[in-house]
């Protein structure tokens, strides 16, 4: 006994759409690793609809009485067994893109704490979470 033809078409479709999603979060990471904001904003529009699509595909498979009954006998596992592998692929990837942003937003934190530092030594106050920023003389205001 096979799958049939719809669970297989199901599982086609699902793994073209993450393939899709690996190759985009790749070009993020080029992205982020090149500081092109213009560019990290359509890849990321690009993913989000693919996120999208993604998620109404994976609702039409939950509700689909024989992909349910397929599964259960066992006559898909090695697809499901390829789409996991894929998906856990995707998760790292993507949580390394994650960690470049973290980098990316601590290397401009420090480079704005060297800048007021050096704009004005005697301006430097902090912030009720410990950051620096620039005192009352930044704005022109004086005490």
């Amino acid at each position: 006994m096979s799958a049939s033809p719809q669970s297989l078409a199901f599982l086609a479709k699902q793994h073209t759409q993450l393939q899709a999603l690996k190759t985009i979060i790749a070009e993020e990471k080029v992205i982020l690793q090149h500081h092109q904001p213009d560019s990290l904003l359509k890849i990321s529009e690009k993913k989000n609809q693919l996120l999208i699509n993604i998620q109404q595909l994976d609702k039409e498979i939950s509700v689909n009485q024989k992909f349910a009954q397929d599964k259960i006998a066992g006559l898909l596992s090695e697809e499901l067994a390829t789409i996991e592998s894929l998906l856990i692929q995707c998760q790292q990837q993507n949580q390394v893109n994650g960690q470049i942003i973290v980098q990316s937003q601590l290397a401009v934190e420090r480079m704005k704490t060297t800048l007021l530092e050096s704009h004005n030594k005697t301006a430097i106050t902090y912030d009720n979470k410990g950051k620096k920023s620039g005192g009352l003389s930044s704005i022109g205001l004086k005490a």
